[in-house]
């Protein structure tokens, strides 16, 4: 899904309403901010165990590589 927001005055960007419905995203909930050399991106804060269960047995780091090579891959996609 891609959409269109504008930046506010102050810095403010607005998540677009089907995007906070479809990543569980409410009032006060953190975001994580970061750039690559792809862009800008806002992911839902969550805890270890909501991202990748409680029982994974993978470190946090390896995983957070996985995540975003699939990320990556996605945005090929899209970008083709």
């Amino acid at each position: 899904m891609v959409s269109v927001t504008k930046v506010h005055r102050k810095g403010i960007v607005v998540i677009p309403k089907e995007l906070r419905e479809m990543f569980n995203i409410k009032e006060g909930d953190e975001v994580l901010i970061f750039s690559d050399e792809f862009g800008i991106h806002i992911l839902p804060k969550k805890s270890p165990e909501e991202l990748f269960g409680i029982d994974s047995g993978k470190g946090l780091e390896e995983l957070a590589k996985e995540q975003i090579k699939e990320r990556e891959a996605e945005r090929a996609k899209v970008y083709s």
